[in-house]
């Protein structure tokens, strides 16, 4: 004959075996994967595949309130995070079952170092990849500028981080210059990673407008500090164009961005005091020069002065035998040049008087050539005078007063007229060749 069960006494089989088997506590190590407090605290548990992410083990497990009432501050207090979902635990608990609820895990300790070690090894990780990436210290090697006086500043509107940082920063005792500007971003939680990459994504649009970026949150628990140990973020720090700052307001760790950044400050006061201490360094080396050039200005002037009045006081006797200098030059030249005049005037003479005879010599000589130019040019003249060529029986044809060079100046019908060496001609044309 055959037994049958209830499922209930099944459960309750199920529960009894448990419990004679697996009577006793268990260090485990597990991720959570969920994780809600309702005064008690209640996780799930898996365990990954070695190299991958599927997941190969899942268990329930609690907290009751008595117990997550001490577990919770040790935690935080040695690790400086709150439990959340992905965090790796090595956790001591007890296996429960229970018929309506059944297989559960209740959480009785738990070890606090080894999500310390977790958390190193992650960081750990990302930064060996940076190093593999060979961006590492990019962002540490940018020169920083002389002027650090336009600030983006990445920080959620809100933070009481970025009011202190502000009014520092604006409120410095010598009155410093400093242009900033908020690039919004979320600072704890799940978004911190995509808010912050887009927050440095509009800086870099503006890049000329900005000389240095600060990253500050400032307040709120340490715990929430995971966002910022992100690879992603970490390569767009890394490879930022402008040199980094950060604030983040945490005194015991660094975040990953922390390490790669230009400059780590523990908050955003401490932010706002470096770049008023960098800019006061800057004004004291130029007071400081202004000073040397006032100095030096003063002593070349003084300089100058005592050799000016030392030229002033030799003036007198420079000029003085200047003077005299100059006078007997004066009377060199003068002596030279009548000399000279009276040289030049003899020569000049003489060659009026060789002229002279030339002029008596030459003058009858040349009148007789230009006579007989004359008459033959007049013998010329003569000859091509019209008259002369009429009275040889040529003769000129006028039209209208002007001479008919060509048969086709005239038309036929045309009055003409010819002088002759003695009268004139008019005629009609009748025909032309």
């Amino acid at each position: 004959m055959r037994e049958e069960l209830t499922l209930f006494e099944l459960n309750g089989l199920v529960r009894e075996t448990l419990e004679l088997s697996l009577n006793d506590e268990y260090w485990v190590q597990a991720e959570i994967s969920e994780l809600r407090v309702n005064r008690h605290c209640y996780m799930e548990l898996v365990q990954k595949e070695a190299h991958g992410n599927g997941i190969v083990a899942k268990a329930r497990a609690q907290v009751w309130a008595n117990r997550w009432a001490f577990l919770q501050p040790m935690f935080e207090h040695t690790t400086g995070q709150r439990l959340a979902a992905g965090m790796q635990v090595l956790v001591k608990v007890e296996v429960t079952f229970h018929e309506l609820y059944g297989y559960s895990l209740n959480v009785t300790d738990i070890d606090p170092t080894y999500t310390l070690g977790d958390i190193a090894r992650r960081r750990q990780e990302i930064l060996h990849q940076l190093e593999q990436e060979g961006i590492l210290n990019m962002n540490k090697e940018l020169p920083l500028p002389r002027l650090l006086q336009r600030i983006a500043v990445i920080s959620s509107a809100s933070a009481a981080g970025y009011g202190d940082f502000c009014n520092q920063l604006l409120g410095n005792k010598r009155g410093l210059a400093f242009t900033t500007q908020l690039f919004q971003a979320t600072m704890q939680g799940n978004e911190v990673e995509s808010s912050v990459i887009a927050a440095l994504n509009q800086i870099a649009q503006q890049m000329d407008d900005w000389d240095v970026v600060v990253i500050i949150r400032g307040g709120g628990a340490t715990s929430d500090l995971q966002g910022f140990d992100s690879l992603l973020l970490a390569e767009n720090v890394a490879q930022f164009p402008l040199p980094i700052l950060t604030g983040i307001g945490h005194e015991r760790d660094d975040t990953v961005i922390d390490l790669i950044a230009h400059t780590r400050v523990k908050t955003p006061t401490a932010a706002a005091e470096f770049l008023i201490h960098h800019q006061e360094e800057e004004l004291d080396l130029l007071e400081e020069w202004a000073a040397r050039v006032t100095d030096m200005t003063s002593r070349i002037l003084t300089n100058e002065m005592t050799r000016l009045k030392l030229v002033a006081n030799k003036l007198p006797l420079l000029f003085s035998a200047v003077k005299a200098n100059e006078n007997m030059r004066i009377q060199r030249l003068a002596t030279a040049l009548a000399g000279k005049s009276t040289l030049r005037i003899e020569q000049e003479k003489g060659r009026v008087d060789m002229l002279d005879r030339q002029l008596v010599l030459y003058a009858p000589v040349l009148l007789r050539n230009h006579q007989k130019h004359i008459e033959l040019m007049e013998s010329k003249l003569q000859s091509a005078h019209p008259d002369r060529i009429l009275r040889l029986g040529f003769s000129i044809t006028r039209i209208g007063g002007k001479a008919v060079k060509d048969a086709s100046d005239v038309q036929e019908g045309d009055e003409i007229e010819t002088t002759l060496a003695a009268g004139t001609i008019r005629s009609r044309v009748e025909s032309k060749n």
